[in-house]
């Protein structure tokens, strides 16, 4: 029963939002980490300027290596936990310097081992830069699939490892993102617009008032 509610739920997910894509703007695999890096506490859009200017001026890892934290803070300070995310890009800067040739890995391992570097910021980095099949659980994709009961867990974790089995592999990169474009558009943290969502015949917490996650 609930394999074949959630694959309606997918199929009505994946009409809704066909051209669901990252909302990130990035042209190699370390921009896409370092802006990603940067959206923990701040918008895409927000993101999106800071990043503008600073990969105009620092193109590679090497260059942002030889920053000093109050530098690089001067240029990203517009997003939230600057200060933090300043010695994090810059540690992690030089590990990709020192130890991958200047190149970001391709491993979750790999990844989760850089200064700054969770789950969710590997995940986006190997599903979108690399291609590969992966999750990430931002707030967003949290909030949605608990509520949708695509999951039932209360850490991102768990979530994303029972996302792995509700959802079928080749459809794991698509559904971040529709479930990113969802939370955004209609299943709101506050108040979700239950009305005039085309999932709520399917989900376990729609009409009533849902569950805060």
């Amino acid at each position: 029963m609930h394999a074949e509610r959630n694959r309606k739920i997918l199929e009505t997910l994946r009409s809704l939002y066909p051209d669901a894509k990252p909302a990130l703007i990035y042209s190699n695999p370390f921009e896409l980490l370092i802006a990603t890096m940067l959206s923990a506490q701040s918008t895409d859009n927000q993101v999106n300027k800071v990043t503008a200017k600073l990969f105009a001026k620092y193109k590679t890892p090497a260059e942002l290596a030889q920053l000093k934290p109050e530098e690089l803070e001067e240029h990203i300070k517009g997003c939230g936990l600057y200060k933090n995310k300043s010695k994090n890009i810059i540690a992690t800067c030089k590990i990709l310097v020192e130890k991958y040739n200047g190149q970001v890995p391709e491993s979750l391992e790999q990844l989760t081992e850089l200064p700054g570097v969770g789950r969710k910021t590997a995940n986006v980095v190997l599903s979108n830069a690399f291609g590969q099949d992966a999750i990430a659980v931002d707030t967003h994709v949290f909030r949605v699939a608990n509520r949708l009961g695509l999951a039932y867990a209360k850490d991102p974790l768990n979530t994303e490892l029972q996302l792995q089995q509700s959802i079928p592999q080749k459809y794991w990169s698509q559904a971040h993102h529709w479930l990113i474009y969802h939370g955004r558009k209609i299943c709101k943290a506050r108040n979700p617009d239950c009305g005039v969502c085309p999932l709520e015949k399917h989900c376990p917490t729609g009409t009533s008032k849902p569950a805060s996650f």
